[in-house]
């Protein structure tokens, strides 16, 4: 009888606690601070009840819920003897402090929890994390100014303990990794050591923002669109003034670290094996064709890659600007796979960062020379695809393969003519793993261009027919006795003869210049200028027929309501030109990215 007794009244006890437990935390999720009070006063515990499954304390949730005059409350009626117990870390360590320090809004509440427990300054959670990294962590620029207060007194050995964690990381590379850039660079300018201080995969802070490609990437244009948007919508400016504001503390923030960055000074270059191999063969299993990786000294620890050559991956061009500016010396380095800032620059399609390192004309005559581990030359990268790259742009596999011929043809001018011929460790040569790499997206250009070119011939067809017709149907229809016309006389039935004209001419040419497409033998060559160039001019001459065609239209609404109100014939015509609107509209992404790419021909023949 006596051990169901006290099961009962164990359960009880449990079903009590659970239910104040439900009450507080219900109590604090409504924001209902009475009740909270109430309830504490009833606790043995007060507001250090543990609450959660995790837990979590009542000065925790409350902390966690942002209120800061509750949490002040709570703390001015904790009594003394349990003082003791402000320390108590939940499942992942994190004290009350630690909860406090994400909020800008509450540092009344953290000097009053640091008077009472001074010792949770020094307190981390399970990650190593004091409360002090937590701000950082959280972009708190007040709170950790308040904390930092709290640390200065410190030497630099002592204050490391505040701004490291356990796996290295600082509050420097935390607030890069969360993009608090601001705060990054006030913390840059007040812990000067934490420059050049390494996290736990060996990475300083400014190889962490070389790394950071959205950080520095700027709104695009939209044209009509973005115009649209920033007139309509509010949220659509502030994210734009936002997206400023954050590239603006990113520039900066690489100008002062690149100014005390020296790490690229420690990396290690590897040997230069600048000698090209033109013949196709020799002992692949021997030391003549064994790969530079295999011949690399005991020193691969001190590889690594520098700021310059990760920003050049990321398409930072600020970065690597600021750096060749302060260090042109650091172009020299490579990264562990032996390749120089020019092969990456290739590998990763970062043009502006290509044209910027090929304007360095001393240090060019040693980068086009050099040759990476797998014995690949600055045209051999050109052939190199990236695993992980995905085309972001709305294009055709046609427009891809000739910016990939683009590229190929820019390399090979600045490329020494006794490396063109250069074999690789796979013994081919830079033309043949250029094709060998591109052959499936040469067929998927080939296929793309023949439906585009048969698609678009048919709608060519249609619209000549209807032009056609449209000659022998004229409006008003003849004069029974002469054949004339009835409104020859009319001024808009000029119009109509003259577009309806020219809509039948650019079809029928449009038709030819799409047939011609058809008929190429889609030789790797002739993406490069020739079928892209023949589709614009048939697109363009699509376009153009359409456009006469709705004028015919338009001049032949005019002429059979010409007695009409002029809001009636505005209206009409204005209707009648929906179409070519829907049309361009189609078609102009298309239509943008054939004239970029003329445009890039056209620069290229007048730089010649």
């Amino acid at each position: 009888m006596f051990q169901p007794l006290m099961g009962s009244c164990n359960a009880d006890v449990l079903d009590t606690k659970q239910k104040i437990n439900g009450r507080l935390y219900k109590a604090l999720v409504t924001c209902n601070k009475k009740d909270v009070v109430d309830l504490c006063q009833r606790i043995s515990d007060h507001a250090l009840h543990v609450i959660t499954v995790n837990d979590d304390t009542v000065l925790h949730m409350a902390t966690y819920a942002k209120e800061a005059a509750l949490v002040e409350r709570l703390l001015d009626e904790l009594p003394d003897h349990h003082v003791d117990k402000l320390t108590r870390q939940n499942r992942v360590g994190n004290t009350i402090l630690h909860e406090t320090a994400t909020s800008n809004h509450a540092i009344a509440v953290a000097d009053k929890l640091l008077k009472r427990a001074p010792g949770l300054l020094g307190m981390r959670n399970h990650n190593g994390e004091t409360a002090l990294f937590r701000a950082a962590r959280y972009g708190k620029t007040d709170m950790f100014n308040f904390l930092a207060a709290k640390v200065s007194g410190y030497d630099e050995a002592g204050l490391q303990f505040y701004v490291q964690r356990s796996d290295k990381t600082t509050i420097l590379h935390i607030a890069i990794l969360s993009e608090h850039f601001d705060l990054a660079y006030q913390i840059a300018l007040d812990y000067r050591h934490l420059i050049n201080e390494k996290d736990g995969d060996g990475m300083t802070s400014l190889q962490l923002l070389s790394c950071n490609q959205s950080a520095f990437k700027q709104e695009p244009e939209d044209g009509f669109i973005k115009l649209a948007k920033s007139c309509c919508s509010t949220a659509w400016q502030e994210k734009v003034q936002n997206q400023k504001d954050k590239y603006k503390s990113a520039v900066e923030l690489a100008k002062l670290l690149s100014r005390n960055d020296t790490s690229w000074e420690v990396t290690y270059s590897s040997i230069d094996q600048s000698k090209p191999k033109i013949h196709r063969y020799g002992e692949i299993g021997g030391q003549e064709g064994m790969s530079l990786a295999a011949r690399i000294p005991e020193r691969m620890d001190d590889v690594g890659e520098t700021p310059l050559i990760l920003a050049t991956k990321s398409g930072i061009v600020e970065i690597v600007e600021e750096i060749l500016r302060l260090y042109p010396q650091a172009v020299e380095h490579v990264d562990d796979e032996g390749r120089n800032v020019l092969h990456v620059a290739i590998k990763y399609r970062e043009l502006k960062i290509f044209e910027l390192v090929t304007k360095m004309e001393v240090p060019m005559k040693r980068l086009v020379r050099k040759i990476d581990n797998e014995g690949n030359s600055i045209l051999h990268t050109v052939g190199v695809k990236r695993k992980d790259f995905v085309s972001e742009k709305m294009e055709g596999p046609a427009f891809l393969l000739q910016e990939e011929l683009l590229w190929f043809e820019r390399v090979e001018k600045v490329t020494p003519l006794h490396f063109i011929s250069h074999h690789n460790s796979q013994n081919l040569s830079a033309e043949c793993l250029f094709i060998t790499a591109n052959s499936e997206l040469r067929s998927s250009a080939k296929e793309w261009m023949k439906s585009t070119a048969e698609g678009s011939s048919v709608v060519a067809v249609l619209i000549a027919t209807v032009a056609f017709a449209a000659a022998y149907t004229v409006p008003g229809g003849p004069n029974q006795s002469t054949g004339v016309p009835v409104l020859v006389n009319k001024p808009f039935f000029v119009v109509f003869t003259v577009s309806d004209v020219l809509s039948l001419t650019f079809a029928l040419t449009s038709v030819v210049t799409f047939l011609s497409i058809l008929s190429s033998p889609f030789r790797f060559k002739d993406f490069k200028h020739t079928l892209p160039n023949k589709l614009m001019a048939g697109f363009t001459f699509l376009f153009l027929s359409v456009a006469m065609m709705m004028v015919a239209f338009g001049s032949t609404i005019f002429l059979t309501i010409y007695n009409k109100e002029n809001w009636a014939k505005v209206t009409l015509y204005t209707v009648s030109f929906i179409p070519v609107c829907i049309f361009a509209l189609s078609y102009f992404p298309l239509y943008s990215s054939l004239s970029k790419n003329v445009q890039i021909f056209a620069r290229k023949l007048s730089s010649n």
